[in-house]
């Protein structure tokens, strides 16, 4: 059965969309879904975030940050709440987890990519925690 992950923050445009982005390169789409969003989603992903994300090897140029669904029947398996905490009390998931992180919005590059690597870390023992494991062929992620 396919499961389904919501990593939300505030805007969805930072830590959401990097947790999320790790998570889809890490396993295989058809067996966990990955989702994100926002309570209040913000105009773009950060630049300094789409910088950070490059520099391993993956592009959130043209990403745009989404709401998260208030649509009752939406229940993620998981939500991984990173910085909307309380505020994202509205969705019915079946488990929950918050990784309380600084937000990288404004932040000098190397404070994002502190950020971007505490998230991969965290991201990774997601995986390992769920048993998720990486699809055949799946390329390493620059470090």
């Amino acid at each position: 059965m396919k499961e389904t992950v919501l990593f939300a923050c505030v805007h969805n445009a930072g830590r959401s969309q990097i947790a999320a982005a790790f998570l889809r390169s890490l396993v295989d789409e058809s067996h966990v879904q990955v989702d994100s969003g926002g309570t209040q989603p913000g105009e773009r992903v950060h630049p300094e975030v789409v910088s950070a994300m490059r520099e391993v090897g993956i592009e959130l140029e043209g990403v745009r940050p989404r709401p998260v669904s208030r649509d009752p029947r939406y229940a993620p398996d998981l939500l991984v709440t990173l910085g909307c905490g309380e505020g994202c009390d509205f969705v019915p998931a079946r488990a929950r987890e918050d990784w309380p992180l600084s937000d990288p919005k404004g932040q000098k590059l190397e404070a994002v990519r502190s950020i971007r690597d505490e998230i991969r870390t965290r991201v990774e023992e997601l995986v390992r925690r769920r048993g998720w494991g990486a699809p055949s062929g799946t390329r390493a992620l620059a470090r």
